[in-house]
């Protein structure tokens, strides 16, 4: 059966909408927020053996374990299937869904620009709340999520010509959780990747084992009263992976830490916290966003920095081989 294509007005809707992180702050066990657009049940009920097309969003299935598992699917309309192009994971928060996702932190254009293929996979119920299995408030979960994301890239791969060397993750919230789960528990699929408000939960901290030098992305607010910037019991602080990601990687222990332009004139100042020297020339690299909460950096939305340029800028520069040429 072919995969339906997404009405453009729903995604309107639902672009305003903003992805739902961990918890709140403190040291107590989180209680997370859910936001509005919070499916009642997985996005899809059709089910897709083909998931092809160019120029238009998929909404697709596949079987992994004895689940039905949902994704939208963005593929460029220069998209010829003669070179191999990148892949870009982008997971939505809790309680969100891939559809807010794909409104939220929406990279079509840019895929249409810098011709790769992104991929926004939908989580599961945990309590009637979606979610991905990260341990610390999902470790009542016990749904694969590492499985499915990996068989997803087998499946996108055997229907297009992927650059394997190239797979990427990002996400908001929850889905930073997930992107840095990926760093560490599917290293040898993932090149590099970019969390928005997201953290490592102990579990993932603890149980991490990337296989090869990941450059890291991480995007923060310092008033982020969701994931605490300075990370609580249930989930690690800034200091803390940033610590964790330059080690691994063997970068300069010291950052340099440089103030950004003030675009909008706000009196509100980011800084880039960059590791130097690290192995295979990858990057770890922190936006402390100061003044910001529990949101995705665009513009239109106060910040001086767009995520979506960051993120890209960031992770197409390097593969499992090395720098991009």
């Amino acid at each position: 059966m072919r995969p339906t294509v997404l009405v453009s007005l729903q995604l309107a809707l639902l672009t305003l909408i903003g992805a739902c992180g961990g918890g709140s702050g403190g040291n107590s066990s989180p209680t997370p927020a859910v936001s509005a657009n919070t499916p009642t049940e997985t996005s899809n009920t059709q089910t897709a053996d083909e998931c092809l097309g160019t120029g238009a969003q998929l909404e697709c299935t596949f079987n992994h374990g004895e689940l039905v598992r949902d994704y939208l699917l963005y593929v460029p309309q220069s998209y010829s299937g003669s070179e191999s192009v990148p892949l870009l994971f982008n997971f939505h928060g809790y309680g969100s869904s891939a559809i807010g996702q794909m409104g939220y932190g929406d990279f079509r254009v840019l895929a249409e620009e810098e011709q790769f293929i992104l991929v926004v996979p939908q989580g599961t119920l945990l309590e009637d709340t979606s979610h991905w299995n990260v341990g610390s408030w999902t470790s009542e979960s016990t749904v694969d999520d590492i499985g499915f994301t990996a068989a997803l890239i087998d499946k996108i791969a055997t229907d297009y010509l992927i650059d394997l060397s190239r797979v990427y993750s990002t996400g908001m919230s929850n889905g930073g959780y997930m992107s840095h789960q990926l760093a560490c528990l599917l290293s040898d699929d993932f090149a590099a990747i970019a969390s928005v408000t997201g953290s490592m939960s102990p579990e993932t901290f603890n149980d991490c084992a990337p296989t090869h030098a990941t450059s890291i992305l991480q995007i923060h607010g310092t008033e982020d009263d969701v994931v605490p910037y300075a990370g609580a019991n249930w989930t690690k602080s800034m200091e803390a992976i940033m610590d964790y990601w330059s080690t691994y990687n063997g970068c300069d222990p010291t950052p340099s830490i440089t103030p950004l332009p003030d675009a909008n004139e706000d009196g509100t100042v980011a800084d880039l916290i960059a590791y130097a020297n690290c192995i295979n020339d990858v990057n770890v690299q922190l936006y402390r966003m100061n003044e910001m909460g529990h949101t995705w950096p665009e513009p239109g939305r106060g910040w001086d920095i767009s995520g979506i340029n960051v993120i890209w800028s960031f992770l197409s520069r390097h593969s499992l081989n090395g720098l991009v040429e």
